[in-house]
């Protein structure tokens, strides 16, 4: 088997790995205590990885653009279009919070500058194109619910996180505030889009029972729009004064504590059902797959909505939340990364788990008297 062949099911969801490698190092710079040159480090193992994929995804599209086209088509692939969008970010933003202590702030920056505004492009075009896809082509029942539709709708939450910090590297006056006013505008956008889709995703559950076992650890990426909106609006408080005038400077303050605390509350309760639906799928017999990288990202963000309330509070309380999250994330990261090493030196992981969309089909044969089997 060639090597482009290998590469013929590699889909989006690949991403993944991508943006829970970033977020380890992201999270852990974020902590009171951060150890520099380990976030810098996992950043960079983020960074080569990201081009990696970026590499391989360019040849799938060259070589097998109709199976990249089926993505698009099925319904439960073509929202893992996402994640390229939010593996960008999340390196570029890492490279700011992370990378700096290896490549230096000016190169930190400009990086960052480049992915942020890929991954921003990239994402809102997902948010919209993915959905568009669902209503006129896929037409999915409530049974076919699934937590991975929220991923292109994450996307440019994980804009607003990130933008900010880029804030006080632009021009001071209307390009600052420009800049924050429209991570807000990404906020909301995103935010509202999310507020739409958890009640299809509950409906689903309380009405056909939980999900596949190979699919449970999906209920992870709930946490995404949770700990990344917490993060969002601590983001834009500490980036807010001098930028916006008063008094809407402190109104962002105030609802980056009092939307956090209730929203990471929340992310709480929803850690402890999906936890509770991971262990009893494990019970039954669930085996690694690509959606244990759910277990990364989704809880990456928790630790750093933690962290924010933490610095906006003062309380040791989210500081310690934070920290036991931050451990809960290396676990899901050390997990998800072995079973992935172990996949693709067995060659288990490439080949498709299950056909596409345009592969479903069984094939129609004329035979010699005409009749078609």
């Amino acid at each position: 088997m060639s090597r482009t062949a290998r590469l013929r099911h590699l889909g989006p969801n690949w991403y993944a790995a991508v943006m829970g490698t970033a977020i380890v190092g992201s999270a852990g710079a974020a902590l009171p205590s951060p150890v520099p040159w380990l976030c810098a480090a996992v950043w960079a193992l983020s960074l080569l990885l990201l081009l990696a994929l970026l590499a391989a995804r360019a040849l799938h599209w060259t070589h097998h653009r109709d199976q990249a086209r089926a993505h698009l088509l099925d319904p439960q692939t073509a929202p893992f279009h996402g994640c390229a969008a939010m593996a960008l970010l999340a390196v570029g933003g890492g490279a700011l919070s992370a990378g700096r202590y290896w490549i230096g702030t000016p190169a930190a920056v400009a990086l960052d500058a480049v992915l942020f505004t890929a991954g921003t492009a990239l994402g809102l075009a997902a948010a919209v194109a993915v959905p568009y896809l669902m209503v006129t082509r896929h037409r999915p029942a409530l049974a076919d619910v699934s937590p991975v539709w929220l991923l292109p709708l994450v996307a440019p939450m994980v804009s607003a996180a990130l933008g900010p910090a880029l804030v006080p590297y632009l021009p001071p006056g209307p390009p600052r505030e420009t800049m924050l006013l429209g991570c807000l505008a990404l906020f909301g956008l995103s935010m509202l889009a999310t507020l739409l889709m958890l009640p299809l995703l509950l409906a689903r559950l309380l009405f056909h029972g939980p999900l596949p076992l190979a699919t449970t650890p999906a209920l992870f990426l709930v946490l995404g729009p949770l700990g990344q909106s917490t993060t969002a609006t601590g983001a834009l408080a500490d980036q807010a004064p001098g930028v916006v005038p008063a008094p809407y400077d402190e109104g962002l303050a105030v609802s980056a504590v009092l939307y956090g605390v209730a929203v990471m509350g929340f992310a709480l309760l929803w850690l402890a059902f999906a936890g509770a639906q991971v262990v009893r799928a494990r019970r039954l017999g669930m085996r690694f797959s690509m959606t244990w990288w759910a277990f990364t990202f989704p809880v990456g963000t928790c630790v750093t909505g933690a962290a924010s309330l933490a610095r906006h509070t003062g309380l040791a309380a989210y500081t310690g939340l934070a920290v036991g999250l931050y451990a809960l994330l290396l676990l899901a990261w050390a997990a998800a990364a072995t079973g992935t090493v172990r996949g693709l030196l067995s060659g288990a992981l490439l080949p498709a788990p299950r056909p596409a969309l345009g592969e479903l089909r069984p094939a129609r044969v004329r035979t010699r008297s005409g009749a078609v089997r």
